[in-house]
């Protein structure tokens, strides 16, 4: 991923676009992720304790309409 610097423009400012694009496509998120060894135990609970709060976050908004 590159961005360009335009000679007007500080360095501060494209260092925060370059967060940005990497924050956008997930590159951020991908490191953490990957950053320490899951157990696939622990992967299938994580998993489906994200379901579970999908899940209760749409019942709460289809009780609240």
């Amino acid at each position: 991923m590159r961005v360009k610097v335009v000679d007007q423009r500080s360095f501060e400012k494209a260092l925060r676009r370059f967060k940005r694009e990497c924050i956008r496509e997930g590159i951020i998120a991908d490191m953490r992720k990957s950053e320490f060894y899951d157990k696939p135990s622990v992967k299938r609970r994580r998993k489906a304790n994200r379901a579970r709060r999908r899940r209760l976050r749409m019942l709460q908004e289809l009780q609240g309409d």
